[in-house]
């Protein structure tokens, strides 16, 4: 069967292609997709081969993906045709998955916020590690995808108050909607503004810029004894830290979140797998405890996935969300 993915050939280079999808064995499942999400902060890093991403093309990009079971392989107990799932899959029509690596769809769960379920997993992995007791502040830095997604994840963990910080009056704009309780822009009055709204630094900072230069404020952002999370992969390195005077004598607690750094097997306080987190991901989405709706800002036929891209590439402040819809790929006309 001919269906349709996205390749990089190139940096900065995107293109729709053709390919065999193969035929479904053993525990596999052929699945149609409806949706996938454009993760903008990884994607943009990689497209544009930024420091600490992969040099290595083509690549065929993708982090979540929702569809409709079509065929299952003849050892498949979990699934059936029909059945609406998510999976960690590439932006393409079409999918062969292991049964595993797919998860059911609550029923009254809308296509375009399940695919959510992976970046929310992403966060989630993040404000884990942070250890939120009721009542601690948080600041996040830089309110882009990810760090949206972790400032709800923050007040759901108890965090008060829960502070968003961004150079962009828009992704601030995006913060409050999705009840940040102060948003700020790092200005000169930045650390003084910080100290009036948690008496004395935040408890805890998650560093979500993927800016490397951010890292030294958010140090100084932090109280005495507090916790700095590292959730967004920086692209390059930070040139000058004072760890005598930022880090030594506040006692400060760093921790690296990056996404691979999870168990495999069994899920652990503060270090669940990333399946469990997933799971919980499309649960939180149906009780409505998270809101992405109101940061999908874009979306585009799969077809087209050239102009979405072209929107990262510019680096417009005002695309979030961006979907590709892969619902109707009986032609390729246009692309």
């Amino acid at each position: 069967m001919k269906s349709y993915r996205v390749v990089w050939t190139e940096p900065k280079v995107v293109k729709v292609e053709e390919w065999e999808v193969p035929e479904v064995v053993g525990r596999q499942v052929l699945v149609k997709t409806r949706f996938t999400l454009i993760s903008p902060g990884t994607e943009r890093a990689w497209l544009l081969h930024l420091p600490n991403t992969p040099a290595t093309f083509p690549q065929y990009p993708g982090y979540c993906a929702v569809g409709e079971v079509l065929e299952v392989g003849e050892e498949v107990k979990q699934f059936k045709k029909g059945d609406r799932v998510v999976w960690a899959g590439r932006h393409a029509a079409h999918a062969v998955v292991n049964e595993d690596a797919l998860l059911p769809v609550p029923s009254d769960l809308p296509d375009e916020e399940a695919v959510f379920f992976r970046l929310i997993a992403i966060a989630l992995q993040g404000v884990r590690k942070a250890r939120i007791e009721l009542g601690e502040s948080v600041a996040v830095l830089g309110v882009g995808f990810i760090g949206l997604l972790a400032l709800q994840l923050a007040k759901l963990s108890g965090g008060f108050p829960v502070i968003a910080v961004d150079l962009s009056e828009v992704r601030l704009k995006f913060a409050q909607e999705v009840g940040a309780d102060f948003v700020l822009r790092p200005d000169e009055k930045l650390n003084d503004r910080i100290g009036e709204l948690t008496e004395g630094g935040a408890h805890v900072v998650i560093e979500a810029t993927g800016n490397p230069e951010a890292i030294p404020l958010a140090f100084k952002l932090a109280r005495r004894i507090g916790r700095v999370i590292l959730l967004g992969s920086t692209r390059g390195e930070t040139k000058s830290v004072n760890f005598y005077t930022d880090v030594h004598r506040k006692g400060l607690v760093i921790v690296g979140a990056h996404d691979s750094v999870r168990p495999q097997f069994d899920s652990t306080p503060s270090f669940w797998t990333a399946r469990d987190d997933q799971a919980l991901a499309l649960k939180l989405l149906a009780a409505h405890r998270i809101k992405v709706a109101p940061l999908i800002t874009h979306k585009f036929s799969g077809l087209e996935a050239p102009k979405a891209y072209d929107l990262l590439l510019s680096n417009d402040m005002s695309a979030l969300g961006i979907l590709l819809d892969w619902s109707d790929t009986s032609s390729k006309q246009g692309c």
